[in-house]
Formats: C-alpha cells, sequence, structure tokens
C-alpha cells in the first residue's frame, strides 16, 4: 500500500481502494481519532461539516464516511453540494472541528476524492495527515462499532452568497454587463448563477444540469472552448469557467481570449498595491506560473515567492510571510485579506471589481507581459520513481538546463492527484523547447516503465 495523501487530499476511482466502502468508514473514522486532539475547546459534542460535489458517488462516499465519523461520538452537519471553499470558510465561521469535501475538484466523473480541513479553514499540515496516514497503514485493524445518528442538513447558500458580496466595495455592480458563466455542471450549478445575478450582471449560463456523471466534462475550468465562443456569440464582456469543486476559475476576455491564473495575477496584484493591500510588496507564485508574469511583476518592483505546485504550498507561504495574495497557473488564486483557500467565486468577483475600478475592458490587460513559450506534457505512469533513480535521466535534464543559458527552465514534477509524470519546458524557441521535452519524455519512458504519454 502506497500513501494516501497526495497533493490536495486522497483521490481514487470508486470502488476501487482506497474508495472500498470498507476503507472509506476507516478514513472517517481515523480522521476523528487525530483531529479530535486539536480542538481549541474540549467541551461540547465534537462537530463535523460535510459536502459533497455531484459525482454520482459523492452520496455513498458520504454514508461509508459518515458511519466511520459517527463511530466517535462526532455530530455530523450536512452541507449538500457545495463547493470546496464554502465548506472551508464555513468551518472556521461554525468553530467546528473539522470539514469534509468529497470531490475530485477538476478531474473527470468517474474519480472522486476525500479533502480535509482544519477548524481554521486551512488544508491539513502533512504531519497530521501523515497521522491519519500511519492510523490507515498501520497493518492494525481500526475496530468501531457502526452507530447510526441523524444527520443534520443545512443549505448555507445564502450565508455563502452575502460573505461572497460583503468583500467587494460598497455599491458594486455589474448591471448592464454581459457575462457567460461556465459551472462545470459541478458545485455552484446553481449558487454561481444567483451571485451574479444579483450583482446586476446579463448571464447565459453553460455547464449547469449536472446528472452524476458529466461534472467537467468538455466543460469548466479545464475546458473553456465553450465558454470562449459563447463569450463571442453573446457579445459579452467576459465569460469565467469554474471546475467542479469552484476553487479556481478562468476567464476569457470580450474576444474569446484565454486568461489562465497567470493573467489574473498579473490583474490583481498590481491592483493590490495600487489600493494599498498588497503586504511586505510581495505575491506567491508556483514554478509552474510563466517566467513572462514573474518578469513583469519584477519589473514593476513587487517581488514573488515561487513555491511548489498546490495551493498548500502557496498557502504556506502566505502564511509565513504575511502576504495577501497568492496563486497558480490553474487559476487557483487565494486572496488571503477574504478566505484562507482558493475560491472561484470569489477570485472572479475580485477579478471583475479590479477590472471595473482600472475601467478598461478584459483585452485591455492581455497584453500586458510576454508569455514565454511553454510545452506541457504528461507521461501515465504505473509507479513513481524518484527522478534521480531513472537511468541517465538528471544528466540529460542539466544538459538541456545548460542549453538554455538561463533563458528558459525545465520542471518536472510527478502529479499529486493522478499517476502522471508532468514535463514543462519554457524558453524562447518553441521548436527548441518541444524538441527538448519529447527527448525528456521518451528518455523517462524507455527507461522508468512509463505507460504511454498523455496528449495535452
Amino acid at each position: 500500500m502506497g500513501k494516501l495523501f497526495g497533493t490536495d487530499g486522497i483521490r481514487g476511482v470508486p470502488w476501487n481502494y482506497p474508495f472500498t466502502a470498507g476503507f472509506i468508514r476507516k478514513i472517517g473514522y481515523a480522521s476523528t481519532l487525530v483531529l479530535s486532539n486539536y480542538k481549541k475547546s474540549a467541551s461540547g459534542t465534537p462537530v463535523m461539516l460535510i459536502g459533497r460535489d455531484t459525482r454520482a458517488s459523492g452520496e455513498l462516499i458520504k454514508k461509508a464516511l459518515v458511519e466511520g465519523i459517527w463511530a466517535n461520538k462526532f455530530k455530523v452537519l450536512d452541507l449538500g453540494v457545495i463547493s470546496t471553499p464554502a465548506v472551508a470558510c464555513l468551518v472556521k465561521r461554525e468553530n467546528a472541528d473539522f470539514g469534509i469535501v468529497i470531490s475530485a475538484s477538476h478531474n473527470p466523473p468517474e474519480f472522486n476524492g476525500i479533502k480535509f480541513f482544519s477548524r481554521d479553514g486551512l488544508k491539513l499540515k502533512r504531519t497530521i495527515e501523515n497521522r491519519i496516514e500511519e492510523l490507515l497503514l498501520s497493518g492494525k485493524p481500526l475496530v468501531f462499532r457502526r452507530i447510526r445518528h441523524a444527520i443534520r442538513k443545512k443549505d448555507y447558500s445564502r450565508d455563502y452568497l452575502d460573505f461572497i458580496k460583503s468583500t467587494l466595495p460598497p455599491g458594486f455592480s455589474l448591471k448592464g454587463l454581459k457575462i457567460v458563466i461556465d459551472c462545470a455542471n459541478g458545485a455552484v450549478y446553481k449558487i454561481a448563477p444567483e451571485i451574479f445575478r444579483e450583482l446586476g450582471a446579463e448571464l447565459t449560463v453553460i455547464g449547469a444540469r449536472p446528472d452524476g456523471n458529466n461534472i467537467n466534462m468538455d466543460c469548466g475550468a479545464l475546458h473553456t472552448g465553450a465558454m470562449q465562443k459563447a463569450v463571442l456569440s453573446a457579445g459579452a464582456f467576459c465569460g469565467i469557467s469554474f471546475d467542479g469543486d469552484a476553487d479556481r476559475c478562468m476567464f476569457s476576455d470580450e474576444k474569446g481570449r484565454l486568461l489562465d491564473g497567470d493573467d489574473l495575477l498579473s490583474i490583481a496584484v498590481p491592483y493590490l498595491r495600487r489600493t494599498r493591500r498588497l503586504t511586505n510588496g510581495k505575491a506567491v507564485a508556483t514554478f509552474m506560473s510563466n517566467y513572462g508574469l514573474i518578469k513583469y511583476l519584477n519589473d514593476l518592483g513587487i517581488k514573488v515567492v515561487q513555491v511548489p505546485v498546490g495551493d498548500k504550498n502557496v498557502t504556506d507561504a502566505m502564511l509565513r510571510e504575511d502576504l495577501k495574495i497568492g496563486g497558480e497557473s490553474s487559476g487557483h488564486i487565494i486572496f488571503r485579506e477574504f478566505a484562507p483557500t482558493g475560491d472561484g467565486i470569489l477570485t472572479a468577483v475580485q477579478i471583475l471589481a479590479a477590472v471595473r475600478a482600472m475601467g478598461r475592458p478584459f483585452s485591455g490587460f492581455k497584453g500586458l507581459w510576454k508569455r514565454y513559450p511553454q510545452i506541457l506534457g504528461s507521461l501515465k505512469v504505473a509507479h513513481k520513481p524518484p527522478l534521480e533513480k531513472v537511468q541517465g535521466f538528471k544528466n540529460k535534464i542539466s544538459r538541456f538546463e545548460n542549453m538554455l543559458k538561463g533563458n528558459g527552465r525545465i520542471f518536472i514534477r510527478y502529479s499529486g492527484t493522478e499517476p502522471l509524470l508532468r514535463i514543462l519546458v519554457e524558453g524562447e524557441s518553441r521548436s527548441v523547447i518541444k524538441d527538448i521535452a519529447e527527448e525528456l519524455m521518451e528518455h523517462y519512458r524507455k527507461h522508468s516503465g512509463a505507460l504511454q504519454a498523455v496528449k495535452r
């Protein structure tokens, strides 16, 4: 048995290990044994909040998890279909002991996942995840009684909607603007249209008919084509695509051109400085952010702290240096002055507020900085050996890095949520970096047992 926790909780394919009903019960029970030790107060009945996205497997996973949680006498508050960031927000606000979201985020519908949040609304620290893993993988049986209790259900939609609106400048309105939103057939298929309509936007809504098996399918933040076409058809001010659990978003300008997380940071970070909300003159980005963004912000006198991929790494850096904004090119942006984790809807309204305040169309922000060509490749892998153990691989990487001579970079990592090796090569010449990426993938495939390349 390998590690259970990846970069964003535990993920897998129901009903294969570790997503068998019996093991899910153990996950629920083990989490209460560990997380009950992190309460601020020992008084009262411990409380756990649970929500899910629209995947068909979510209800049965929830049932098994709750059976394990009940065994340690936790009170369970079921939030129903709800976004991941909304649960993170509510755990802190309701002073619960911890929260769980059943979601595989942007992954296809056949996957599912279990994400944990501490009582502070943050993803669990690795040390705490390790304690849960140790209990589950120690080989010692986790024996507990299956006890049934009533699940209390509560709809916090109004509370979350009011929270989002409270983050905006007084009198902020989208009245008169045509906006396209793509809800990815996911967690915000109801509330996202409601929020934007209350703000006055004239909406075109797509990806808002979930059937349990169509979340993220040809829609959402990873498949923005339909949203971009709808923007052009509607003559819209912009378009916004969320992913399945709405912790990220992508934009389109009025010309149908995509704005990813790097573009959103290039808008938001200087705006926060302009409004005196950028602490310590810094922002956080990951190693996957385009070099052009880093150079653009540096030229404005804004320092960029770069961290490994994963919103948890972004959050940790923001907490460590008391920074107010950070994010990933995937569209996962954290506005820490309002929320502890990335929130797609919060990001969308904050970007809209910035763009409206600066009085320009979205296309006016598209050419602010030079984007270096990037080649992103993926290999499906059967296992994940350390890269230095793959014969000749590190030497080949070093040789190519010397070839780029400081005008590009190579970044290689295993996905924390899927059986994939990800390769990024960046430089001034697309033909050169394409050749480098292909040679690296071919070398890894020959010497590591990788299964096949995944087209991007």
